[in-house]
Formats: C-alpha cells, structure tokens, sequence
C-alpha cells in the first residue's frame, strides 16, 4: 500500500532469489555427493584433506551474496528515515490499553489540538462486517496520496506503533518521540496491533487508519 511496503516486498524477493538458487546448489552437492561416495560405489576413501581453490571459492562467494544482500538492504534502511516535507502529521500516543491520536498542525497557539482516544470496540457491540480484535471507535483518517509524518510515543509503557500493511512499525517509548514516514498510495481502511508486550490487555489496542 506505501513504497515501504513495496521497498519491503522487493527485498524479501531479492533475498528469497539467492536462498533458492543456495538449497538447489546445496541440496544437488548433498546428493552429488551420496551418490559419488557410497560405500559400494567407491569402498576406498581418496587421501585428499585440503583444496585450496574451493575453499576460497566456499568463503568469497557468501561474502559476495551477502554484500549484493546489504545493497538494497542499507538503502531501505535509510529511507525509513527520509521524512519529505510532510503535508501533515500526526501524534500517536500509547496508552495501557488504547492508542491516542493528536492532529496539531492547523490549530492556532491558544486553540485546542484536535484529540481523540482510539479504543477496540467490544465483541458485544460489533456490527455486522466489523473485525473481531481489530475494530475501534475512532478511526485514525488521513489523506491518501500524501506525505505524512507520524509522531510516536507513550504515555506509561512501551508500547509499538505497528501496520503491516503500510510497511510500518515503530516503538513507543515514554519519554521519547520516534517519528516515521508514511505515503499510502491508495483509499482503503489498514488494520494493525500493538506490537510491543505493555501488559494484560496487549491484545486488545488495534490500529485502525483510513485513508
């Protein structure tokens, strides 16, 4: 749903490319080998103990995958700190057990911010469509199609900001205001969850952002 998102997903292809192109080599050297040395096929063991060139080739070439891994890796690292001048930004509050959302960008110094609590509506209240553990009285909207920067924080324990959807997962920490970059690329409601153990009712603090 976000360029993190889809930087994310062409990662894990990158990296799923090389693990397979690794178990079919290995798995063809296993059986080369079984095949090669069965005790009927070849009773008397050769006297070799050292190859000089497959064991530099066996060290260079995982250094040289793990280099074309870091490549991209480092580059997404880094673009989670890029921040674009952002149209708006949001504050999200960690609270045992509920998320509290700050939209302070329009209001003037005397006004107040505009504020709200965000909890998980209860199993009993559900409507019809509305998801178990993951529904809430008040959504986080915000723009589609437009650079937002989140602030995060907590108000007692540690707690994560987390959408998987949007690529997004961020500590809240007291004290601390960590801040990430988010873009969603299209209209649509993004479900996310607490991802940080803060107590008893860590289950029950989804995220809910409607773009």
């Amino acid at each position: 749903a976000t360029p993190m998102m889809q930087g994310i997903i062409d990662l894990h292809h990158d990296i799923v490319f090389f693990m397979i192109l690794i178990i079919v080599f290995v798995l063809w050297m296993i059986t080369r080998t079984l095949y090669h040395f069965h005790y009927k096929k070849n009773p008397i063991p050769e006297k070799i103990i050292h190859g000089t060139a497959i064991e530099i080739a066996w060290t260079v070439t995982p250094s040289l995958i793990l280099v074309l891994i870091a490549v991209p890796s480092f580059a997404l690292l880094y673009s989670l700190d890029e921040v674009v001048d952002p149209a708006v930004t949001i504050k999200a509050i960690g609270h045992q057990w509920y998320w509290s959302y700050e939209y302070s960008d329009y209001s003037q110094s005397d006004d107040q911010s505009i504020t709200f609590d965000s909890y998980m509506i209860p199993d009993d209240d559900l409507e019809l469509g509305q998801l178990r553990l993951l529904e809430v009285d008040n959504r986080m909207v915000v723009p589609a199609n437009t650079h937002l920067r989140l602030i995060i924080t907590a108000a007692d324990v540690l707690h994560s900001w987390a959408v998987p959807s949007l690529g997004a997962k961020c500590d809240a920490v007291p004290g601390r205001l960590n801040q990430i970059p988010v873009f969603i690329k299209r209209e649509g409601v993004f479900y996310g969850q607490c991802s940080e153990l803060c107590g008893a009712n860590h289950a029950f603090m989804p995220i809910l952002v409607e773009a």
